[in-house]
């Protein structure tokens, strides 16, 4: 399992220790990653992903897992953003048409 936010992408950055006597070794910046589970609303059940804290909040601000996916275009999406993008939009075409008939 890689160490990448399945929302936004953010992943492992590298740079250097600097010590007093300005030596420098490589370090590396891991994101703040956490498994949740995130409603969603039209699936009807719970979502479970592995997320930036970062991540966390932007989904929270716009309203839910839901909302966030549908007004986020696919090139901003991971590949596993874009398959649970997929399944909202045809359980929300599969909702209203039954809405409808």
């Amino acid at each position: 399992m890689s160490r990448r936010c399945e929302i936004t992408g953010k992943g492992v950055l590298s740079g250097n220790n600097v010590s007093h006597a300005n030596n420098k070794t490589r370090r590396r910046f891991l994101p703040n990653l956490q498994v949740t589970s995130l409603l969603s609303d039209v699936l009807g059940e719970s979502v479970r992903m592995r997320l930036c804290t970062r991540g966390i909040r932007t989904v929270e601000h716009n309203g839910g897992i839901d909302a966030f996916l549908l007004g986020t275009p696919n090139s901003k999406l991971t590949q596993e953003g874009r398959d649970l993008k997929r399944r909202i939009e045809k359980a929300a075409e599969k909702k209203a048409a039954k809405v409808a008939a």
